[in-house]
């Protein structure tokens, strides 16, 4: 399959303020909004995040309510930085910032419909971590970053 563009879609049961929510707190840009339906850019154009009304009969019956069991994951440079940013701006932090040793400092918030969303800053392995993995796929003792 040639994909020429990979859109993931979340079902909302308030799409104006889980839009609202993503252009205020993480920099997104409604590109197309028709009331159940927004289409959100990043000013990375390469980065679009649907929403639908979880009720709207465009989607099969059975699977009509948002969505549960998703977390997104934003990569920054400096994670720090945006957790004191988003909890400035009156975002609930759900699980606080933390360093993990296989090389993440992170900390999650979530949508207005539950969505989580883990905010990720790539770190170093720590050495015991990496030694204990080693032979695992994709991880190297020397892969330090």
């Amino acid at each position: 399959m040639q994909l020429e563009r990979f859109a993931p879609t979340l079902l909302s049961r308030d799409v104006a303020a889980t839009r609202d929510f993503y252009v205020t707190r993480f920099g997104f840009r409604a590109e197309v909004d028709i009331g159940w339906f927004v289409s959100l850019r990043h000013d990375a154009e390469a980065y679009e995040l649907c929403l639908v009304a979880a009720d709207h009969p465009s989607t099969p019956e059975r699977f009509r309510r948002p969505s549960e069991g998703v977390i997104i994951g934003f990569l920054v440079a400096d994670a720090s930085a945006e957790e004191a940013r988003l909890r400035a701006a009156g975002t609930e932090i759900v699980e606080p910032l933390r360093d993990e040793p296989w090389g993440q400092r992170h900390f999650y918030v979530a949508d207005p419909d539950g969505v989580l969303i883990d905010v990720v800053q790539q770190t170093t392995p720590s050495a015991a971590w990496l030694a204990e993995h080693a032979g695992m796929a994709g991880i190297a003792a020397a892969d330090a970053r």
